[in-house]
């Protein structure tokens, strides 16, 4: 079972609340979450800007596309992503932006992809606002949901405190197709992954798709109508807590039906060392993203 949370609950530390999170963290990897400020009708506004950008013609998105980049800012075509190796390009298409730092900052004269600049379309012209907008809700909800996490695996042994405050987070909206005619067994509109960062705030349109792989192997839907947030975790969060934390693999095969759906893809600042408690390694978060989003973006891996 994929336990269920409340937010507020969480942040009053109720002691049955912080249980069950305790418990998704460590042996499911996922959680769906309820009581955020972000309501069923604010989620519907940003699916449905995310939706009316997609389904402009090819035209009206190739300006921002993010293949003439070097970053992944923008709109990914069909096809620009392969999360798996030994499967088939994904079939969906995407839109990032991520956190936008001033021009001082010391990061940003560093010139990192990573806080690349942001690409945005000339329509729909509620797009920009809306969307930088939801961008700092999502962020504040992510960060409320990471502090619980510290107390839950005790005295913040992953160095949560100051760790976020340039944070890489990406906020992609994801548009799943119905499922091609021509896909075979090697395609999906994301295959079988787990994420590379920390912790994933993903809001849902209600259309099924999203599958989780149980801790017994088998794979269980999961779905959520918008207001309801599915949480998980991933691969730097599971090394930063030397385990603490389950990265857990989940995908989307496609359907009869298309579907939308917005992640939050929260992770601490670039310089942030996440390797494994007691190692005496040192692993930048920023090194780390950068390398699995060079094996992941068409675009990125032909120019790596």
């Amino acid at each position: 079972m994929i336990p269920e949370l409340n937010l507020n609950a969480l942040n009053a530390r109720d002691r049955d609340e912080m249980a069950k999170l305790g418990h998704a963290v460590r042996e499911i990897g996922f959680l769906t979450i309820t009581g955020t400020p972000l309501t069923a009708a604010r989620v519907s506004r940003v699916l449905s800007l995310y939706r009316e950008f997609f389904k402009q013609p090819e035209a009206a998105k190739r300006p921002v596309d993010m293949a003439r980049t070097g970053s992944n800012r923008g709109w990914g075509a069909p096809g620009s992503e392969q999360v798996d190796p030994a499967a088939n390009p994904d079939f969906k298409e995407v839109f990032d932006c991520g956190y936008e730092l001033p021009a001082d900052h010391p990061l940003a004269m560093r010139g990192l992809g990573v806080y690349a600049a942001n690409l945005w379309p000339v329509q729909p012209a509620a797009f920009r606002p809306e969307i930088q907008a939801y961008y700092d809700e999502a962020l504040d909800v992510g960060r409320q949901v990471l502090a619980a996490i510290a107390d839950v695996a005790g005295d913040d042994p992953f160095g949560f405190a100051g760790a976020f405050d340039a944070p890489m987070a990406l906020l992609r909206g994801n548009y799943y197709p119905q499922r091609p005619q021509w896909a075979g067994d090697k395609d999906f509109g994301i295959a079988a992954h787990t994420d590379y960062g920390c912790l994933t705030l993903l809001a849902m349109d209600g259309s099924p798709g999203l599958t989780v792989q149980m801790p017994d192997g088998s794979w269980q839907a999961i779905n959520a109508q918008p207001g309801v947030f599915v949480i998980n975790f991933g691969e730097m969060l599971e090394m930063w807590t030397g385990g603490r934390v389950k990265a857990t693999l989940h995908r989307v095969v496609g359907g009869a039906n298309e579907r939308i759906s917005v992640p939050l893809f929260l992770n601490p600042s670039h310089d942030t060392n996440v390797a494994p408690p007691g190692s005496d390694q040192t692993i930048l978060a920023g090194d780390h993203l950068s390398r699995r989003f060079n094996e992941t973006y068409l675009h990125l891996k032909s120019r790596a």
